[in-house]
């Protein structure tokens, strides 16, 4: 699914205009974003929580070269699925 076609499923599930669903779909990546930026964890009950994980520096090699590179270190969101949802995907 794209985000056209969440703004679309929104528009159609609350019954509102695609401009709402659009203005409503971005503030909720928006507010995740934020939160995540600031180093907040975002918990959606029954769905599942985003973090923010660091990851090290690490020595890689280049396959083509075989040169050895530093990758510095960074950080990744990261996304939990709940229970419910790992339930409700398996059981279709």
């Amino acid at each position: 699914m794209t985000k056209a076609e969440l703004i679309q499923a929104m528009k159609i599930k609350n019954d509102c205009t695609k401009a709402d669903a659009e203005r409503a779909v971005n503030n909720v990546f928006a507010v995740i974003t934020e939160a995540l930026a600031a180093g907040d964890k975002v918990t959606v009950s029954g769905f599942g929580s985003f973090e923010v994980r660091d990851r090290n520096a690490k020595e890689c090699k280049n396959p083509r070269t075989g040169e050895t590179i530093q990758v510095p270190a960074s950080k990744a969101p990261v996304f939990k699925a709940s229970k419910n949802l790992k339930e409700a995907v398996n059981n279709d």
